[in-house]
């Protein structure tokens, strides 16, 4: 792999991770309700499925999924089916102490636990058709054919996987300086209603999506 090709996948994953999509609307939603400890559990759970797909992508397995128009659908309808259950816990979430609703204060906690929080991460990552396309089709293209393919495997990984942390971080404390401007009830219901809404509409342009 030469300099002028890395430089190429540089810009290309930097474009992909500046965009936001369900990885990053995660990792902000879950460093305004419960902070940064908590959006940093959902970056690994994010980066994690990452890493895996990526892997499949090189043992071959991304390909073969996408070959097989069945397995490609069931993973397209179950991460339609997890965005838009994600879209409704966030829409209905408590903004306070005072919320009415026990209900969802106890689903809250429940969200707000490390396991939950690295789990959900993991699930909005891995059940992401757009990045089971991109290991398939676009990622073996940047590894050269001639040369060992574990180096560059392991180069093209470490990139990917470092800019999309610094997309991450950098969504995570934006929202954690928002958080302190939605201090009041009325806009933090708000911002919960617009990133359920996001989320099931996340669900819906899976449902459509192709490969």
């Amino acid at each position: 792999m030469t300099l002028e090709t890395w430089v190429l996948f540089l810009g290309a994953v930097t474009l992909i991770a500046s965009t936001p999509g369900p990885n990053v609307l995660f990792v902000t939603t879950r460093s305004l309700r419960f902070g940064l400890g908590a959006a940093g559990i959902a970056m690994a759970g994010c980066l994690l499925a990452l890493v895996l797909m990526l892997s499949a992508s090189a043992a071959g397995l991304s390909a073969l999924l996408l070959a097989v128009p069945a397995g490609f659908d069931v993973l397209r309808f179950c991460g339609a089916a997890y965005l838009v259950w994600l879209g409704i816990q966030t829409w209905r979430a408590p903004v306070g102490a005072d919320d009415e609703d026990e209900a969802a204060l106890a689903a809250a906690a429940r969200e707000s636990r490390p396991l939950a929080v690295f789990r959900g991460g993991f699930l909005v990552g891995i059940s992401n058709p757009k990045l089971l396309v991109f290991a398939a089709a676009f990622f073996p293209q940047f590894i050269a054919p001639q040369a060992p393919a574990l180096p560059q495997f392991a180069v093209l990984v470490a990139t990917f996987l470092g800019v999309e942390l610094l997309a991450y971080l950098a969504y995570a404390l934006t929202a954690r300086r928002l958080a302190e401007r939605l201090r009041e009830p009325r806009w933090r219901r708000l911002f919960n209603r617009v990133s359920g809404a996001v989320f099931v509409a996340f669900g819906g342009f899976l449902l459509r999506y192709r490969a």
